[in-house]
Formats: C-alpha cells, sequence, structure tokens
C-alpha cells in the first residue's frame, strides 16, 4: 500500500521544513507529499527529500480550510491518505502505522499529538530535528487519552477528530462527500467532516505509535482572531445537524459579552465584535501550548 502524505500552507515556512524533515526520516517514509499552498506562490529553499512533493493553489483570502483538503486530496496520488497539520513533526514510525492501521481495515484514525512550547524544536550537530528532546518537552492535552505505542482503540465518539493527525483512504472521504467547501475560515469543517464520515459507516480508531508533534504558534484566549468565521461556521454546522459545535469558544465569546448564546439556543447573536485591545490581551505567553 502506498501513502500519500498532504498538508495544508499559509505562511509557517519553518514549521513546513520541520514536516518535511521529519517525513523524510520515517521507518517508512510516505510515497509522496501534497502540499495545498492557500497563498500566491510555494515557499522556496525547502529541503530535499526522498520522495515526490507536489503542489496545488488554493485561492481564499479567509483561509479555505475545506477547500484545501479537498484538492489536496484530488491531487493525490495513491488512495491511502495521511493529512498532517503544517505545525505538525512527525515521530519517526507515524507514516508506517497508519499504514499498517490501513492495511488491516479502511477507517478513519487519529495518532497522538503532544504541544511543545516556543523554542523546543531542538537540532543535532548535524542538522537533524534532536527526537529526544522533542519527545522530553512535548505534552499531550488533557482532553485526550494516552496510546499505548501498538494499540488500536475503537472510539465512538465521531467528535473526537482533530484534523492535526489523521488517516483515511480516498475512497471513504469522497463517500462522505469530501469536506464541506462552505465552511469558510477557522473552526467547524472537521467535526462536520466527522460526522458525515460517521453517517456513512467509517468507523473511528486511534492508533498507537503515530505520535506528532505539534510545534508553537500565536495562541488567543478567547479566539478572538477567528470570531467572525468561528460564528458563522457554528451556525452552519447547527443548521445541518441540529447541535453546536465549538462549544467551548462560544462559551468563551458569551462570558466576553460578545455574543448572546447558550447551548440550548436556536441562534447566535451577535452583541459586539472584538477591538485590537482585546486581540491583544487574549494572547497566551510563549509557554501556553494550547487555549
Amino acid at each position: 500500500m502506498k501513502i500519500s502524505a498532504l498538508t495544508l500552507v499559509r505562511g509557517r515556512r519553518e514549521h513546513l521544513v520541520n514536516l518535511m524533515q521529519s517525513l523524510d526520516t520515517q521507518t517508512r517514509p510516505p510515497d509522496e507529499l501534497v502540499i495545498a499552498w492557500m497563498q500566491p506562490t510555494a515557499h522556496v529553499n525547502l529541503p530535499e527529500v526522498g520522495f515526490p512533493v507536489r503542489h496545488v493553489f488554493v485561492e481564499g483570502e479567509a483561509l479555505p480550510l475545506a477547500r484545501a483538503r479537498n484538492a489536496a486530496v484530488e491531487a493525490a496520488s495513491f488512495e491511502a491518505l495521511v493529512f498532517l497539520d503544517v505545525d505538525c513533526i512527525a515521530s519517526p514510525t507515524l507514516i508506517e502505522r497508519y499504514r499498517q492501521a490501513l492495511m488491516q481495515r479502511a477507517a478513519l484514525y487519529i495518532g497522538e499529538v503532544h504541544y511543545l512550547a516556543a523554542g523546543a524544536v531542538a537540532r543535532l550537530e548535524s542538522g537533524a530535528l534532536d527526537l529526544e528532546a522533542l519527545y522530553a518537552a512535548g505534552e499531550r492535552h488533557p482532553a485526550r487519552p494516552r496510546i499505548n505505542e501498538d494499540e488500536l482503540r475503537p472510539e465512538s465518539d465521531h467528535g473526537n477528530l482533530w484534523g492535526l493527525s489523521f488517516a483515511l483512504m480516498k475512497a471513504d472521504h469522497r463517500r462522505a462527500g469530501g469536506m464541506d467547501e462552505g465552511y469558510v475560515g477557522y473552526g467547524g469543517e472537521e467535526t462536520d467532516y466527522a460526522w458525515r464520515l460517521e453517517k456513512a459507516g467509517v468507523a473511528l480508531f486511534w492508533v498507537g505509535g503515530a505520535l506528532a508533534w505539534h510545534q508553537h504558534h500565536a495562541v488567543y484566549a478567547p479566539p478572538w482572531p477567528h470570531f467572525e468565521a468561528i460564528i458563522a461556521n457554528a451556525r452552519r454546522f447547527h443548521e445541518r445537524w441540529g447541535r453546536w459545535c465549538m462549544e467551548y469558544w462560544l462559551d468563551q465569546f458569551e462570558k466576553a459579552g460578545a455574543i448572546r448564546w447558550s447551548r440550548t439556543a436556536a441562534n447566535i447573536e451577535i452583541l459586539r465584535y472584538p477591538t485590537r485591545d482585546d486581540i491583544e490581551r487574549a494572547r497566551l505567553p510563549e509557554s501556553a501550548r494550547f487555549g
């Protein structure tokens, strides 16, 4: 079974370099990397790797995340797909473990992601990533379980799909209708996708040994920079499914007096928009790994 690794990029050149280098040193590297660029041109001077790198360009001023994922899938040469966020660094067995799982059963698979503080990515004298330092520095998100290295654990709640690292077959992606490109900007599209995969009969599993490290970037609580996209996408999700997603962020906006909303509400009423001061005060210190 051949594997297409897929990632989406806007900015984040250093993060992409680290991702590419980690894929090049896998125990079983991918057979290609597809980069969906959400910007007009590709970054220059990217690392030489031992597999083909394919490029697809996706237009959109707001982050066209759903459209970019669909474009990456259609550009992929192979049926087995591993999605990795550009912020990820793959541990050495990530591709091999996803491949083993997909060979056992066509399903939706998610691996562990450990979060890094700012400045945690170190290199050896050879220039290679310091994996020992990454293992020591990474922190599991408190909402995620610990998975044994050789474990495949069924997960009954498809809402646990986070888009940082997951794998599935192209046929299952298409059977679920792909990602809904009506979600524009940040938030909601992954949960909608997961629920449509569940409706299509695609089971969800955790995969041990498919660890990725999440490289640090600015974190905001509340996530004011994505306020309008989160509201629009939450409304779209509720219209389809009759319930809300992203409740944690909506709670933060409600407590800040920006929206009138509750978990039993039929709609979201915007009371005010974030100010520049709101955004600046919401930015967490560099020691913060997640919001």
